[in-house]
């Protein structure tokens, strides 16, 4: 399993730290910390419009923040009809995000892999909702573009969507935009500037027909 983030990795100097990363979220100030709350509202709505159960696919999940944020302010209804997969390659950030699904009891379950290959979605796919949050920020556009069409492979029928990307240089927010509706899926709304910050929020619902998945291809490749 190559480590495509570790900045501890040598082949790798140049990545963040992705476990300290995660500290910005203990100041509620922090354009991290405005990005997740409405991350977070994203998911909520979906979950409040959504009936039965449902299975959840975070991308680059971190240690879950958003989708277990949200859980921990369900009741025990909501949280039962919930599945799904974390997809995460920091060995540290999973042991987080299992010890608060283990808090939580919900059926959820970590998987340590490289989020970058279609390879690793085999049995964790197809998905009613997919997280892309704090992706697309660290590769390049034409990874966002391949990502953007690669997640219909991700997607049960109808499936919803829910992307970041800031506006840092070049921003590619109305790009990526228009990359959803190619790939056949609708807007259903876009923040932007989120708090005076430079975030942006997307969700998107897919309209097209989802796509097999095709293994063995790589989607993306962190370069920070």
């Amino acid at each position: 399993m190559e480590d495509h983030r570790a900045n501890a990795n040598p082949d790798h100097p140049d990545l963040r730290d992705y476990v300290h990363w995660h500290t910005a979220y203990d100041d509620p100030e922090s354009s991290l910390s405005i990005r997740l709350r409405h991350v977070q509202r994203a998911i909520s709505t979906w979950l409040a419009g959504t009936a039965g159960p449902v299975r959840i696919l975070s991308v680059c999940a971190g240690q879950g923040h958003d989708i277990l944020g949200v859980l921990s302010q369900c009741d025990a209804v909501d949280r039962s009809r919930v599945s799904g997969a974390l997809v995460e390659i920091e060995a540290a950030n999973n042991d987080v995000a299992r010890h608060r699904i283990e808090e939580l009891d919900v059926n959820l379950q970590v998987v340590r892999a490289d989020a970058g290959l279609t390879s690793t979605y085999a049995g964790l796919v197809p998905a009613d909702l997919v997280l892309l949050s704090g992706i697309m920020g660290n590769v390049s556009a034409e990874d966002i573009e391949r990502l953007v069409h690669t997640s219909r492979q991700l997607c049960a029928p109808g499936a919803t969507v829910i992307w970041t990307r800031g506006a840092q240089g070049p921003d590619l927010g109305p790009d990526i935009r228009r990359w959803f509706l190619e790939a056949g899926f609708e807007e259903v709304s876009c923040e932007e500037w989120i708090e005076g910050t430079g975030m942006r929020v997307g969700v998107n619902r897919l309209v097209a027909a989802p796509e097999p998945l095709v293994a063995g291809e790589t989607v993306f490749t962190f370069y920070r």
